[in-house]
Formats: structure tokens, sequence, C-alpha cells
């Protein structure tokens, strides 16, 4: 039988002292702080997520500014994927129909324009 060797101990340590190193640092990304701040809950849905699952929770930006980051979490809130597509697909939405520049509706077709006028003839 091969006779195992121990590794170095100055090695190990410096593992050990990146592996805290790297925890520290993604514990101070606003996803963490978030998840630490707020139950880990959909605000939208209300689903709750924990163990494997929670990395379905996103944090998302209120304002839509990801550089807005305050520590009191109060540009964030955790939504699910499926809330959070949905979420940015109604802001897409809602930019689509409406023009940047004048803010005005782009759709112009109204379907019950003329449904005083079919009515009052079906009555007569």
């Amino acid at each position: 039988m091969p006779k195992r060797t121990l590794p170095d101990q100055s090695r190990l340590d410096r593992v050990v002292l990146e592996a805290r190193q790297q925890r520290e640092s993604r514990e101070s990304g606003y996803r963490e702080q978030a998840l630490k701040l707020y139950p880990w809950i959909c605000t939208r849905c209300g689903r709750e997520f924990s163990g494997v699952r929670l990395r379905e929770l996103t944090v998302h930006h209120k304002d839509h500014n990801h550089d807005n980051n305050p520590s009191d979490g109060s540009n964030w809130e955790l939504l699910c994927l499926y809330c959070h597509d949905n979420e940015h697909s109604r802001m897409i939405d809602e930019a689509a129909r409406t023009r940047s520049d004048s803010g005005q509706t782009i759709a112009t077709h109204n379907p019950f324009a003329n449904l005083k006028s079919l009515l009052t003839k079906k009555s007569d």
C-alpha cells in the first residue's frame, strides 16, 4: 500500500485564507447583502426559497440602476427568476408602447371608437 503524504501546512493555510477572502468578497456583493436583509421569499408571487433552489431568487433593482446599491437595501427586492423576467419584459413592452422622445403612445387603434353608434343603430 502506497504511503500517503500530508500536504504542506503553509500551502493549506494559503488555500484556507484564499477561500475565506473569496467568501468575504462574495458576501460584500449586493446579492449576498440582500439575502441577509430580506426573507428568502419572492416579493411578487410569494414563493419561498431555500437550499439549492435559493439560486432561483434574484435581486431586482427597483430603479433599474445596477450601480445604485445602498447598504440599507432600499433599491432592492428579491424576485424569483420568473417574476424578474416578467418585470423586465413589462419595462420593455412599455418602452415599445410609448415613444421615448414625445411620450405619445404608438398604438392608435381604438376598437371601441364606433361602439356607441353601432349600439344605437341596433336599438332603433
